[in-house]
C-alpha cells in the first residue's frame, strides 16, 4: 500500500502543478478576447486565428483543470444527501462512484478520443476557416485531459481505500473549506494591509 500511496501523492502533485499552470491560460484568453474585441471595434479588423486561439485556451482550461478540480474535491456532488451519512459510508459512496461511473466514462472517452487526435496529428489538420489555426493541438488536449483525469481518479480510489484501511486521514481528500470566522479574519487582515 505504501507504493500506491506514493503514486497517489505523485499524481496529486502533478495535477496540482498543471492546475496552477493552466490557470494562466484564463488570463491569456481574457487578454486575447479583450484585445481582439477592441481591435475589431476600433479598426474594424479581425482574424479567425484570434477567435480560435480563445477557443483552444478555453478548451485547455476545461480539459486540463478537471483533474485539478477532482483533486481538490471541488466537483459536483450530492452533499445534501450524503452529508447525513457517516464518513465511512461517504467514502464507500465515493469509491463506488469512482469505480462505476468516473473511471468507465473517462476510459471510454479516452479510448475514442485517442484515435481522433492521432488522425488529426497525422493529417496535420488545419482549420477550414480562413486565417484559422492548426487543429491537432486542440484535439490532442482531449486525450491528455482524460489521461490526467483517469490518473486523478486512480489517486482518489487509492486514498479512499487507504482511508478505509486506516492508513490515510480524511483530510487527504476532503474539500478544505474555510469557516466563516477564518474568512472574516482573512478579510480583516487584508484590510489592514491596505
Amino acid at each position: 500500500m505504501s507504493f500506491l500511496l506514493s503514486l497517489s501523492r505523485f499524481i496529486d502533485n502533478l495535477n496540482e502543478k498543471i492546475g496552477h499552470g493552466i490557470s494562466w491560460a484564463l488570463l491569456i484568453a481574457v487578454l486575447i478576447c479583450t484585445g481582439n474585441a477592441a481591435i475589431r471595434y476600433l479598426f474594424n479588423i479581425s482574424s479567425n486565428g484570434w477567435l480560435e486561439i480563445q477557443w483552444y485556451l478555453f478548451g485547455a482550461i476545461f480539459l486540463l483543470a478537471t483533474s485539478y478540480t477532482l483533486r481538490r474535491n471541488e466537483h459536483v456532488r450530492i452533499d445534501v444527501i450524503v452529508s447525513h451519512f457517516s464518513k465511512r459510508t461517504q467514502v464507500w459512496i465515493d469509491l463506488i462512484g469512482f469505480l462505476l461511473f468516473l473511471m468507465p466514462a473517462t476510459l471510454l472517452i479516452l479510448y475514442y478520443s485517442t484515435p481522433y487526435a492521432w488522425t488529426s496529428i497525422q493529417n496535420q489538420e488545419v482549420s477550414s476557416n480562413a486565417g484559422g489555426l492548426i487543429v491537432w493541438p486542440a484535439k490532442l488536449l482531449i486525450p491528455v485531459g482524460f489521461v490526467l483525469l483517469a490518473l486523478q481518479g486512480i489517486s482518489e480510489i487509492i486514498k479512499r481505500i487507504g482511508f478505509l484501511q486506516g492508513k490515510v486521514p480524511a483530510s487527504a481528500f476532503e474539500k478544505q473549506v474555510a469557516t466563516p470566522e477564518e474568512e472574516i479574519a482573512a478579510i480583516k487582515a487584508a484590510n489592514q494591509i491596505n
